[in-house]
């Protein structure tokens, strides 16, 4: 698959950190005029290569944690499985992989005993499945929300950086249903409007905004840009399931999400302490990865890595190849 031009993987990379970014600025600090950036941005879009939506907080909406599961198929029934689990409700994430499994998903149960029928009923009952192996997420240290494509100078990072969203909160901060209301429209469309809010919520502009802000500033909705990597120069995805010291989980979680391979990451409860979900240029790298950066780190003691051949649903939306569904 080819990357998209230069130009829009600038456009693309500004938008990555700062994704409610006006026209204006994003031109001055690319370079370009504004009719440029709004006609390619435009393009990227309409083709459905690009979405800025909008990432909630797990215990937001949902009482239960995520659940990684890997699972295996019958001989010849993998794109079947993998395609009935994309429709389930709960799936975050689902991929086609080879290595420790046939499909590896991410399952989010909107209450914690649900995930009692999905994980025993629903999964057990689709017709392929051989077996499963689920892991409970703790805790998320990195996202694709976080993740950067490197193509930005030092200066332009930091004209952009007072536009950049803030990092979620701590569980302990709720909603009010009127913010509720504008975080389902900011979900969908990461750069609306407080205009476009107050039409579509009946409120008035002032109130839109006053919500909009609050939301963004305390760091309750996170926007994000959508976009398949491979069109960003990065075709081979990677899931690795790190085991670790005790001890060491937490530490290492921590370290792994600042990597630059880093789209994925976060804690769990199975036998494996750490996921690292990663995007690599091509399988040198993804080999220097596992043979180099991975020693760095005393308190790992072993890993299994599930090579993604194709991804059917990303963040709850559909892929269908590049596009975003």
């Amino acid at each position: 698959m080819e990357t998209l031009e230069p130009a829009d993987l600038d456009l693309v990379a500004a938008l990555q950190l700062a994704p409610r970014a006006g026209v204006q600025l994003l031109a001055e600090v690319l370079g370009v005029s504004t009719g440029t950036v709004s006609r390619r941005f435009a393009r990227l879009r309409d083709q459905r290569l690009l979405r800025v939506v909008a990432q909630l907080p797990w215990w937001i909406g949902s009482k239960g944690n995520p659940h990684h599961v890997w699972i295996s198929t019958r001989p010849g029934e993998t794109e079947s499985v993998a395609t009935a689990i994309a429709e389930l409700d709960e799936a975050r994430f689902v991929a086609v992989t080879t290595g420790r499994a046939d499909v590896y998903c991410i399952l989010h149960p909107a209450r914690r005993g649900d995930a009692v029928r999905l994980l025993t009923s629903t999964l057990p009952s689709i017709g392929g499945v051989l077996r499963s192996h689920s892991e409970l997420g703790l805790h998320m240290y990195a996202s694709g929300a976080t993740w950067r494509l490197p193509r930005l100078s030092p200066e332009q990072e930091r004209r952009l950086a007072e536009n950049r969203p803030p990092m979620p909160l701590a569980a302990e901060h709720q909603f009010s249903a009127e913010e509720a209301e504008v975080a389902r429209v900011l979900q969908r469309q990461g750069r609306a409007s407080s205009a476009e809010i107050a039409r579509e919520l009946g409120k008035s502009a002032s109130t839109a905004y006053r919500l909009t802000q609050s939301l963004l500033e305390r760091g309750l909705v996170q926007p994000r840009v959508e976009i398949e990597p491979a069109l960003l120069g990065y075709p081979l995805e990677a899931v690795l399931s790190l085991s670790t010291a005790p001890g060491a989980m937490q530490e290492i979680a921590t370290e792994l999400s600042g990597h630059p391979t880093a789209r994925y990451v976060s804690t769990v409860a199975g036998t494996s302490s750490v996921i690292h979900h990663g995007l690599f240029r091509d399988e040198n790298d993804l080999a220097g990865f596992l043979t180099r950066d991975l020693a760095r780190y005393a308190g790992i003691t072993g890993f299994e890595v599930s090579v993604v051949l194709r991804v059917l649903t990303r963040y709850w939306s559909p892929r269908i190849g590049p596009k975003l569904g």
